[in-house]
Parts: structure tokens; C-alpha cells; sequence
């Protein structure tokens, strides 16, 4: 009778990370980093932060911020030992067609929630072959994580003054996703942060939503009343500003030094803009009805603003009237 096979020694840990890089990079993912976990001094003034936030209110109607596993990543993984983090670049070199009403980048192509997730579960059962018996968590946006201040961690980039992360080649044109393990790996350095005294991201936001530095209230942005307030008018003071906005805002990224330069566009199929969305004109989709925008926003991420708040939107965006608080 054959000795039983004896059991595969796990990879050297640099050279699992190097590999496990490789792999979300062979997914699409660029930036790649890692951070350990419970993290560094940084962490622990981001997470003071989100207290501050929420104190002052700023959250507005998103109670989930609140959640307390936010603060601290052990909650979503026990006995996790590190946190792949992944950057998934959706700059695209397309042109809104002259008119049109306006859509944040980010939801031009496929729901990037679950394009992240499903690559994220695969580069997850691709260490798992590699450490058997290891255990992992992915997580995108939706789960209760400080993603920025952990992709800031694992050096993907750093939290610019508008709140959204920033990468040296990529700008901030970024969706973040997370895997969790319970694999110890070695950590990259932190990013440095490099907005410097540029305050172009506070000066263009026309509600004053960039309250200070690194401060977003979300009761005066844009990007949260057309996609989170369910109320069926909009405060007026933001139907006035949103001059063409219906969905979400890029103002503040748009006059972003580090979106300036070129950037790389990306030719991932599921990022590619739906053409509908370059060329939205309200004279037609006031007309469409919920089943005609049910199939527009199949797979989509702006599938969380209903019919009726689209609609909202757009006669706030074409008139400039709402309610005033």
C-alpha cells in the first residue's frame, strides 16, 4: 500500500503575494496593494473621521453608514490577517453627444458591483487552491468597510480633498473592491497623500458639498439627492444647481488636476458606456415608461434610481425648480 500523500506546503508568503497580485492584474485590476490587518496609525485617524461625520450629520439619509462592523474589518472576517485591495479603472475616452443630459462616469457600463464581486470571488478561490483551508471575504462598496481608508492602506492611492480615492496614473476615476483572508501576507506602504494646497475640487462644487477639506455633506451634494433621496421633489437650492446632472456628479473630479492629464481608457468590455447614456434627452425619456426603464437600466448600477426619481430628476434638471427645505 502507497504512503499517503503528504500535504502541500503553502507558498512563501512574498511569493504568494507577488503571484496573488499577478492574478487580480490578469482580472483587470490595476492598482493592486495589500494592507495588514488591523492597519496603521492612519487607519485609525480615518476611522475618528467617519465618527466626526456621522456626528455632524453629514451622512444625511444613509443610516448604513452608521453601521458599527465599518470599524472594524475583524467583524466581517474573523480572524482575517490581511486585505487585497484592487482598483478597477473606468475612465473611457467617449463624448457626451452636445445636449445631453448628464451621467456620472460611473455608471456608463455594466454594474460594477457585480463585475468587482465576481472577479474578486475568483482571485478568492484562486488563493484558496494555493492555502487550503484559508478563508476569504470579497467586498465591494456595498459592504460595511472604510474601502477608501483601506485601499489608501494597502498604497492604491490616497483619499483626495473631494473624498474620492486618487491614483498617480489613474486620476480618480476608481472602483474599489476588497478581498479579506485570513492568509498573513506582507503589506505595501501606505500611500502619501499629494493634493497638496489644490482646492479646485472645493471652489467647483456649486452647492458647497466640500464642506472643508476631505469633508463631504452628503445633504448638499448632487450625486446624493439624484440617486439616495427618495423625497418626490428635490430641495431647491439643489434642483438649481444641477445644471444638466440627473445622475450622480463628477464636478468635483472633472476639474481634478490628476484627471487633467491622459489617462489610459479602458477597453474593458464591461465598462464601455450604454450609448443611451451619452445621448440622454428628456423630451424622450419623460415618455419612457417604468418597463422601458427597467430594461435601459438592466445590469446596471443606476438601476437604484427608480423610474419615478429619474423622472423627478429630470424635470429638475431641465427647469431648475424644486422644493425649498
Amino acid at each position: 500500500m502507497a504512503p499517503p500523500t503528504p500535504p502541500r506546503a503553502s507558498p512563501e508568503p512574498a511569493a504568494l503575494a507577488a503571484a496573488l497580485r499577478l492574478e487580480a492584474q490578469r482580472l483587470g485590476f490595476d492598482p493592486v496593494g495589500i494592507a495588514a490587518v488591523p492597519g496603521g496609525a492612519n487607519l485609525a485617524l480615518r476611522n475618528a473621521a467617519l465618527e466626526r461625520w456621522l456626528q455632524a450629520g453629514y451622512q444625511g439619509g444613509m443610516a448604513w453608514m452608521a453601521d458599527p462592523r465599518r470599524r472594524s474589518v475583524e467583524t466581517l472576517l474573523p480572524g482575517v490577517r490581511s486585505l487585497l485591495a484592487v482598483g478597477l479603472p473606468y475612465y473611457v475616452a467617449a463624448q457626451r453627444q452636445p445636449g445631453s443630459l448628464l451621467v456620472a462616469r460611473y455608471g456608463w457600463g455594466r454594474d460594477y458591483h457585480r463585475v468587482i464581486d465576481s472577479r474578486l470571488r475568483r482571485i478568492g478561490r484562486w488563493l484558496e487552491a494555493q492555502v487550503p483551508g484559508c478563508r476569504w471575504r470579497a467586498c465591494v462598496d456595498s459592504a460595511p468597510l472604510l474601502d477608501k481608508a483601506w485601499a489608501e492602506e494597502a498604497g492604491l492611492g490616497w483619499i483626495g480633498k473631494h473624498g474620492n480615492l486618487i491614483h498617480r496614473g489613474r486620476g480618480s476615476w476608481l472602483l474599489i473592491g476588497h478581498l479579506l483572508t485570513t492568509v498573513n501576507l506582507p503589506a505595501d506602504q501606505p500611500a502619501e497623500p499629494l493634493c497638496g494646497s489644490c482646492s479646485r475640487c472645493i471652489e467647483a462644487c456649486p452647492t458647497g458639498a466640500i464642506r472643508e477639506p476631505f469633508v463631504v455633506d452628503a445633504r448638499r451634494c448632487l450625486a446624493y439627492h439624484t440617486i439616495e433621496n427618495r423625497d418626490a421633489l428635490l430641495p431647491g437650492a439643489i434642483a438649481s444647481a444641477l445644471h444638466g446632472w440627473v445622475a450622480g456628479c463628477d464636478i468635483c473630479q472633472d476639474v481634478c488636476p490628476w484627471n487633467q492629464r491622459p489617462l489610459p481608457s479602458s477597453t474593458d468590455p464591461d465598462l464601455q458606456p450604454r450609448p443611451w447614456l451619452l445621448d440622454l434627452r428628456p423630451e424622450q425619456a419623460l415618455g419612457w415608461s417604468d418597463a422601458e426603464w427597467d430594461g435601459r437600466l438592466r445590469a446596471s448600477s443606476l438601476r437604484r434610481i427608480r423610474p419615478w426619481m429619474w423622472r423627478r430628476n429630470l424635470l429638475a434638471a431641465v427647469d431648475g425648480r424644486g422644493i425649498d427645505p
